[in-house]
């Protein structure tokens, strides 16, 4: 049996801590998508702690967690992470597990990503330059490198390869900044990453599932950023929503129970697009600075505005909801009167889709 928890808004709904909440009754958590662009902050004994990479269940030690083949890693970003759960006396070698087929973010991804915004000017999509544009693109076209290429003998001349292509690509933005440091440290993590549990995902879960093992499926990011289903350009590099989580996972659709999704009492977005309840007055500020709306990956100022009952109606439907999470909706007790999007006005109509 898995169930799913996802975002039905554009991302910052509070998942971490509802997988973090929830997790006690499963016996593993999964992450089915995205990379070190999402921030899920979780409380541990009283201290902040964001996991960008690894699973929210990861501080439950009795619990399995996997890095799903869906999920584009960055070894230097993971390696990180498992040093300070590492701090909480976790030792990250007996419950983390990492998909042999997950995608592998190198450092000229990451240059990518920040050349290609730079050129974009004021057209720019508002990404957080962690290479998973470039990554996903590999990945499509491909070219990509995996977990499991690590044990090849052949990995550094496939990284060559693959870094040449790109220098290419960074050469027709004229990017000259020098990346290699980041290449040192890249090297480094892969080092460490070779000592994590690397499994083949998608027989480890069905055979987890098959014996009654109950898995929790954990999203990134939002419905509204998916790249097929979100506000298109202005969306992320991967299906957000519970058909991410077969491709993800390697499940089939019959194996998915409860879709539980999450959303904020008002909608809060990062970066550039489209956001049709957004305040840009005082109301909006205050909610800001209330809510503590700052990018838990970025810390970037969040956009903030009513809640859109469109858009969540929308995100219901196309991830089969069966449960809603509120978060937040303690927030909105410092306001004596709320404001709800029941319906778009688009060219003198009214439409509720």
């Amino acid at each position: 049996m898995v169930d799913v928890i996802l975002g039905l808004q554009w991302g910052d709904e509070g998942k971490g801590k509802i997988v973090d909440y929830f997790a006690p009754r499963y016996d593993i958590v999964a992450r089915f998508q995205g990379g070190p662009n999402a921030g899920h902050t979780l409380y541990v004994d009283g201290k902040k702690q964001v996991l960008h990479q690894i699973p929210s269940g990861i501080f439950h030690q009795d619990k399995v967690n996997i890095i799903g083949n869906g999920v584009v890693l960055d070894p230097v970003t993971l390696k990180r992470e498992c040093d300070a759960v590492a701090a909480y006396g976790i030792d990250v070698r007996k419950n983390l597990f990492i998909s042999e087929r997950t995608n592998i973010i190198i450092p000229t991804h990451r240059a990518l990503d920040k050349a290609s915004e730079m050129s974009k000017g004021e057209s720019k999509i508002g990404s957080t330059l962690k290479g998973i544009g470039p990554a996903y693109m590999d990945k499509t076209g491909r070219n990509a490198l995996r977990v499991g290429d690590l044990l090849d003998k052949s990995f550094i001349s496939q990284y060559i390869k693959l870094r040449l292509k790109h220098q290419k690509l960074l050469d027709n933005f004229h990017f000259i900044e020098d990346i290699s440091a980041w290449e040192e440290e890249f090297f480094e993590a892969l080092e460490f990453l070779k000592t994590l549990n690397v499994i083949n995902c998608e027989y480890y879960v069905n055979e987890q599932i098959s014996k009654g093992k109950k898995v929790l499926a954990e999203g990134a990011q939002g419905s509204m950023l998916d790249i097929d289903f979100g506000t298109f350009p202005f969306v992320t590099s991967s299906n957000t929503i519970s058909a991410g989580v077969c491709t993800g996972l390697g499940i089939s659709p019959k194996q998915i129970n409860e879709v539980m999704g999450v959303t904020k009492a008002y909608c809060t977005r990062v970066g550039s697009g489209p956001f049709p309840t957004e305040l840009f007055d005082a109301t909006g500020e205050e909610l800001r600075k209330i809510g503590s709306e700052f990018g838990a990956t970025t810390g970037r100022p969040r956009r903030c505005g009513w809640m859109d009952l469109v858009a969540l109606q929308y995100t219901c439907m196309i991830n089969g909801v069966t449960k809603v999470v509120m978060t937040k909706a303690d927030v909105l007790d410092a306001f004596e009167t709320l404001n709800v999007c029941t319906a778009y006005n688009i060219d003198g109509t009214e439409k509720m889709e």
